[in-house]
């Protein structure tokens, strides 16, 4: 009897352990979330290519890469690729205690298409004391998709046809966005002259340094912030009014604007299917 006591008292305090340790490290999830910025810890590479296949044709490597300095509790990366300025397609992929992810896909394409792909690459950081901290990323490419004879693929225009080529697919893409956008501000009433206006597909150069009226700090975190939201109420889909979640896939690029008094953001897009959607996000003060 004394002996079973014992190995009931070894047991009770294995469980407690345990049960202590899950509570001080939780099991990781496939989120993004924000968490003040690391200084000492950076990306020493971070990429998003896109690059055609020699066979078949008309297919496109759509390829995700970024490595830390050093292993993260949880490493994360998420990509969005748009084609003529709608979703076309999602890569997300995350680890634990690891320094680098790499990830892949291959896009098959039927007609003439700008595609634009944007990645956040996100670490989260466990340090002593309980404390976490964050280290971020954004990388960004595009290329112009022209099913011609032959079949051809820029980035930058090298002659008089490819630049015909540019124009045509920009001024496409442009006109949708700027219709859905504009049928977007009407329908929430959005006073335009409270905000910045920044297409998402802008956002990644233009937070390379600081966001308008931002300093860095503040520019780390509505990034940070951002994407955490995009990734739960957009890449994971999108909640509409009456609580429905609908795939993101078909929907515009969305855009940001940042309120003047630095008080939200707004994020608007369009659903596949026509309908515009408005995510508010606080934008919080950096510590």
């Amino acid at each position: 009897m004394k002996k079973f006591s014992t190995v009931l008292t070894i047991l009770i305090v294995c469980l407690l352990a345990v049960s202590i340790y899950k509570y001080k490290n939780p099991p990781a999830q496939e989120s993004i979330t924000f968490f003040p910025i690391d200084p000492k810890v950076n990306f020493i590479k971070t990429e998003t290519i896109l690059s055609p296949l020699n066979k078949p044709t008309n297919f496109i490597l759509w390829t995700i890469h970024s490595t830390l300095d050093q292993k993260a509790y949880l490493r994360q990366d998420a990509g969005l690729l748009f084609a003529n300025g709608r979703l076309t397609g999602q890569l997300s992929d995350w680890k634990q205690n690891t320094a680098a992810l790499i990830q892949d896909d291959q896009i098959a394409t039927e007609k003439s298409t700008l595609l634009q792909a944007i990645t956040f690459h996100h670490a989260e950081l466990h340090e002593k004391g309980d404390q976490i901290f964050s280290s971020q990323a954004m990388s960004a490419d595009q290329l112009y998709v022209v099913h011609s004879n032959p079949f051809k693929t820029f980035r930058v225009p090298s002659n008089k046809n490819e630049e015909q080529w540019k124009q045509q697919l920009d001024a496409e893409t442009e006109r949708m966005l700027q219709l859905s956008w504009n049928n977007g501000i009407r329908y929430f009433s959005i006073p335009l002259k409270n905000y910045e206006v920044l297409p998402f597909s802008q956002f990644h150069e233009r937070a390379k340094t600081t966001l308008p009226g931002f300093s860095k700090p503040e520019t780390a975190r509505i990034v940070g912030n951002l994407w955490e939201g995009l990734y739960k109420n957009y890449i994971l889909g999108i909640k509409k009014a009456d609580g429905t979640i609908i795939t993101p896939l078909g929907s515009t690029i969305p855009l940001i604007l940042l309120a003047k008094d630095k008080t939200h953001l707004l994020v608007l897009t369009e659903t596949g299917k026509g309908e515009p959607i408005l995510l508010r996000q606080i934008i919080e003060e950096a510590d």
